[in-house]
């Protein structure tokens, strides 16, 4: 550790949240529907569209109809992209060759880039074909992170409403957040990213000598406009299985910068716009500081870990000062802490290094930066409206310790939004536990795994807690690419994307219809430190209801497994 590293942390984190400001200002006018800077070229399009796909611009739905939008719109999509994948060796932009994926590899792929979750059980390099990874795999990484900015907008009129009845339209607001945020965004840092030596070709390969003289094939993909809407909507799952490790993804210092900035900062953004549609602007800032302060904290616990010697290299005699074991050493160790805390606190965006190679303490600390639920800052959307639910959990406490009805933003926070919110919050422990335990024991999940003991049984908990946070990040050392892992992670990233956000959804129309009140001498505050604090306990309360029970698993797997040899004996 020196002051660099701490210094390159601490400017990346500030860089993020000082283009938020801008970027949410931005973002609040296309939830509302108001006037930018690119309506003179963008408006005609967006009208084409409503036009083309009968669309209704000025009707508004119930939560409801809504929810009923959004599940169709993704149920469409997975059925859509599933017939890609399975039979890319029948369509166009195949020069690779490459065979239809089978069922379960397909369907765990599908629901993958459907849920913005983007996990990975295959090579891309060697199995996506070009018209694969960009009518399929790129499309969806634009409309999945689009559906969840929706959500969060939906959460924004609902706080902002006075006994509403209609949260706005998701049709267009799918529209819109492609047109006037995702798609002109994308465009321009892809742009940077091919000035900066990211390729862009639709060949399949190009042949290339290497210093030694000898031969080589390197495949090549349009990569830099699929990095540029993977990093900026929280996606992941790159071009290349090594992902933002790849040196045609990530190139140098530049890019890597660029795209840790573009991982968290559409998230920030999120809680700006929220800040302003609600007129809520200091506690939205709240908001901002406790997912700033848990990234800072995971990247400073990372980079304390990963600076350290590993022990095995000790007991070798060959002790370097610092674990860059799978990590990308091209940027570092403080690069690595803060990319690591980004995407693990949010929804991946393409890991650089492998977790299963980081220290204890650091591979740790990524996994309960997943196991919180994707709201630090979380992906796009889902962070908002993730901490939104935690912070009806957390007044509801508050009310409770003053006795008196709780509120949060001139809303009520009554019995029915605290049932709705415990039910999304504890989808998560359910899907993560429920899915390990089952897997730690049985046999077509432990053909899979690389590594027995408790390092077996993390990587286990890492890969359904990364699908079930829609997350999409692996700690390496399984091979999940069989049909009992495709089909339970796709199970467990439906969970955690739909199970989650029809409770949130629920939550907004209950509160769009209640009256908008002002605060009054008995309001709790919710823009200062007090309630800062309050967030960040209610946080690892959450964290600890799958973490702390995932720790008694290894004893329980150990006996469950002693008693099987003992039984075939």
């Amino acid at each position: 550790m020196n002051g660099a590293g701490w210094a390159e942390i601490v400017i990346t984190i500030g860089v993020t949240l000082g283009l938020a400001w801008p970027l949410g200002a931005y973002l609040a006018r296309v939830w509302q529907g108001q006037r930018t800077w690119l309506d003179p070229v963008l408006k005609p399009v967006e009208r084409l569209v409503y036009g083309g796909c009968g669309v209704k611009a000025d009707s508004s739905q119930g939560w409801s109809g809504y929810a009923a939008s959004f599940l169709a719109f993704s149920a469409a999509s997975f059925v859509v992209l599933y017939l890609i994948l399975r039979f890319q060796d029948l369509l166009p932009l195949n020069p690779q060759g490459f065979a239809g994926l089978s069922p379960d590899l397909a369907f765990n792929t599908a629901v993958s880039f459907v849920t913005n979750t983007n996990w990975q059980s295959y090579v891309p390099e060697q199995v996506v074909s070009t018209f694969s990874q960009m009518a399929g795999l790129t499309s969806h990484n634009f409309l999945s992170a689009a559906a969840g900015i929706a959500i969060a907008a939906v959460m924004a009129r609902a706080f902002a409403a006075n006994r509403a009845e209609g949260l706005g339209n998701f049709w267009v607001d799918l529209t819109r957040i492609c047109l006037y945020v995702l798609l002109p965004f994308s465009l321009v840092i892809a742009i940077a990213y091919v000035a900066l030596g990211e390729p862009q070709s639709l060949l399949a390969h190009v042949k290339a000598t290497t210093v030694e003289g000898a031969h080589q094939t390197l495949a090549l993909y349009p990569t830099a406009s699929q990095e540029a809407i993977k990093q900026f909507g929280t996606n992941g799952g790159g071009i290349f299985n090594a992902n933002s490790a790849h040196p045609f993804e990530n190139p140098n210092a530049w890019t890597n910068f660029i795209e840790i900035v573009s991982m968290n900062v559409l998230g920030y953004a999120c809680v700006v716009a929220f800040g302003r549609i609600v007129l809520a602007r200091r506690e939205a800032r709240a908001l901002v500081v406790v997912m700033a302060l848990f990234v800072f904290g995971a990247s400073a616990a990372i980079y304390a870990a990963e600076t350290q010697a590993a022990p095995a290299l000790v007991a070798a005699h060959a002790d370097t000062g610092v674990n860059m074991e799978g990590k990308e050493v091209r940027f570092g160790a403080p690069s690595t802490a803060v990319w690591t805390a980004a995407t693990t606190g949010a929804s991946d965006g393409g890991v650089n290094a492998m977790h299963d190679s980081f220290m204890p303490l650091g591979g740790g600390v990524a996994l309960f930066m997943i196991q919180l639920g994707e709201i630090l800052p979380g992906g796009v959307g889902s962070g908002l409206y993730g901490m939104v639910v935690i912070a009806l959990i957390a007044v509801f406490v508050a009310g409770l310790m003053v006795g008196r009805t709780p509120e949060y933003l001139g809303k009520k926070v009554e019995a029915r939004e605290i049932k709705y919110a415990m039910l999304a919050v504890l989808i998560l422990p359910l899907a993560i536990l429920g899915f390990t335990s089952a897997a730690a024991v049985l046999p077509a999940a432990l053909k899979g795994l690389a590594n027995p003991g408790a390092h077996g049984l993390s990587e286990i908990l890492y890969a359904y807690s990364s699908a079930t946070g829609n997350n999409g990040s692996a700690f390496a050392g399984l091979s999940a690419n069989t049909p009992w892992w495709n089909t339970t992670l796709g199970i467990a990233m439906l969970l955690g994307r739909f199970a989650y956000v029809i409770p949130v959804l629920a939550i907004a129309g209950s509160l769009a219809a209640k009256p908008k009140l002002g605060a009054t001498a008995g309001t709790f505050p919710t823009d200062g430190g007090l309630f800062v604090g309050l967030l960040i306990g209610v946080i690892l309360v959450m964290g600890g209801l799958q973490f702390f029970p995932a720790l008694a698993l290894g004893p329980i797997v150990e006996h469950f497994q002693v008693l099987q040899t003992l039984a075939a004996r």
